[in-house]
């Protein structure tokens, strides 16, 4: 019988099916749970960390590999397994006393106000909300996706990126890691070099400390494969405005694509894309930039007289205390993102899937969905929203090098003369990260996503893309997005995109925080396909059969 807290949870119909409607996954029924919080204090929360390791044991004594699941958004099989835990009621927010901070955080001249402890089912939406219109004082995450229905565990567990130039992806706000390791164990996890929290809030969780580099680097980008991640520590920031980039000579930002705007762009040297961008502005502390993207259309990039990209940025600006950021929860899920993959929705639900097929539906609709620049400065919860998409929409993303970013973009307009792809291009630009298969691994990442309608098309497109990146006379080294499509990842693949070093470190620290039981638990196919799995563990007997 269930702990009181704990209900079950029909994955097999509910779930069978991912959000963005790219494939199925048949769960073994019964074996799957939901976690309810009792209250809103530290005692409900330690309440649902037993539940947890309630269910964990369930699935040790029943053979069942398991994840935990938030919004269901992953493109990819990541997150599938023969049962999940459903974590959306999981969805505390704490912020800390003083008390719950090491010494070595303040003496850094940090405070309370600068850190938020959250349960790993909590919407980046609702984060946003909370942080930006009720607490006091007010704060801001650092960085977000394009589109933030996510939960804050499955955006920190995937590498959810955004295009924050100078900040990093969502996961490289994350400072300390609550994991439920297995029916009888649970750990905080942070870094030694950086220690955020006091023995004190440790203990008050009932926690194993474990402070190293090596294994939080390892376990803030682990899809679920190190336990379930039941609290998260973000560091967050004062609130802050971001002011969108207008060109001064057109409404949606388009510029030629010239042999200068190339090697700008290549080199990221931002004095030179002033004088080449029209209206850019000077960047300055009370007007920095934040977020830096292109966008575009590889039917026009194709023809030599019609050559043009669209540029898309937000400077980060000081909020007045007058400001009052507007968070409306069904004005926002009904309204497209606006990105490659909104556009693509928007051609979807305006002309249908089939218009997305001729290049002349994308040529007239892909500029229309794209970010708006019009409008006053807004709180990044305001400009990134918890918005919808429509149809099988699909999206691949890979990073590189932004200073080959523009010689991947070649091979994209080259594939594109023989196949056209049924979409648009995006390139986010992002602060690389230090976690260990943390995708954004580059220095200065560029994440290239080729977002479209999911067809044999499409495909077939980004697989030509992946291949000819790997040519040897081309020869560029990418990585790619976990939550996205990326089917084509083997234990090869892996080892050659992050090295054998950072491969076996990842695998060690694994070893080293999850027992045999746990590893076979917390091991799907997804790992096996990845040569992510100990090598004396062997997985689990095969489950269901995914279609």
């Amino acid at each position: 019988m269930p702990p009181h807290g704990v209900t079950a949870f029909d994955a097999a119909g509910i779930l069978k099916q991912n959000a963005h409607q790219n494939f199925t996954h048949d769960f073994k029924p019964g074996h799957s749970y939901s976690i309810n919080v009792n209250g809103n204090d530290i005692n409900a929360y330690n309440e649902a960390t037993a539940n947890i390791q309630w269910v964990i044991q369930q699935a040790i004594d029943n053979n069942i590999r398991l994840r935990a699941m938030g919004s269901n958004w992953a493109l990819s099989k990541v997150a599938s397994a023969d049962a999940i835990i459903n974590t959306k009621g999981l969805n505390l927010k704490f912020k800390p006393g003083s008390g719950w901070l090491s010494d070595a955080y303040k003496q850094s001249g940090k405070t309370a106000n600068d850190v938020l402890f959250v349960q790993s089912g909590c919407m980046i939406w609702d984060l946003n909300k909370f942080m930006e219109t009720e607490l006091s004082p007010r704060r801001c995450l650092r960085a977000s996706g394009g589109s933030n229905g996510q939960t804050i565990a499955g955006a920190t567990a995937t590498g959810t990126h955004g295009a924050a130039i100078y900040t990093g992806a969502v996961h490289d706000a994350i400072v300390g890691l609550h994991i439920v390791t297995g029916p009888g164990s649970h750990a905080w996890v942070e870094r030694a070099s950086y220690p955020v929290a006091s023995d004190s809030f440790i203990n008050s969780i009932g926690a194993t400390a474990i402070r190293n580099d090596e294994m939080f680097n390892a376990a803030v980008v682990s899809f679920g494969s190190f336990g379930i991640i039941h609290g998260v520590m973000i560091e967050t920031e004062p609130i802050y405005l971001l002011s969108a980039y207008a060109n001064t000579n057109n409404d949606k930002n388009v510029v030629p694509y010239t042999a200068e705007l190339r090697n700008a762009l290549s080199g990221l040297d931002m004095n030179k894309l002033r004088q080449l961008l029209p209206g850019f502005p000077a960047d300055t502390a009370e007007n920095k930039l934040y977020h830096f993207e292109l966008a575009a259309n590889l039917n026009k990039l194709k023809k030599e007289n019609k050559k043009e990209i669209v540029v898309h940025a937000y400077f980060r600006q000081p909020c007045p205390d007058s400001y009052t950021p507007v968070h409306d929860y069904n004005q926002s899920k009904n309204t497209y993102s606006k990105d490659t993959m909104g556009a693509v929705s928007s051609i979807v639900d305006s002309v249908g899937a089939i218009a997305l097929l001729m290049p002349f539906a994308v040529n007239q609709l892909f500029y229309a969905g794209l970010r708006d620049t019009s409008g006053g400065p807004k709180t990044i919860g305001e400009v990134f929203r918890y918005t919808r998409f429509r149809g099988r929409i699909a999206s691949a993303a890979m990073a590189v090098d932004a200073a080959d970013a523009l010689r991947a973009l070649d091979i994209m307009i080259e594939e594109n003369k023989r196949l056209t792809l049924p979409g648009g291009v995006a390139f986010r630009y992002v602060k690389g990260t230090n976690a260990t298969l943390g995708f954004t691994k580059f220095a200065n990442s560029c994440v290239i996503e080729m977002d479209g309608l999911d067809t044999e098309k499409l495909h077939e497109f980004i697989n030509r893309v992946w291949t000819k990146l790997e040519e040897p006379s081309v020869n560029i080294p990418y990585t790619l997005h976990w939550g996205k499509f990326n089917y084509i990842l083997n234990s090869q693949r892996v080892r050659r995109m992050y090295g054998d070093a950072k491969v076996d470190s990842w695998l060690n620290c694994r070893k080293q925080l999850l027992n045999a039981d746990a590893r076979r638990v917390f091991t799907n196919d997804f790992m096996v396909q990845c040569g992510l799995v100990n090598t004396e563990t062997p997985p689990v007997p095969p489950g269901p059969i995914d279609t």
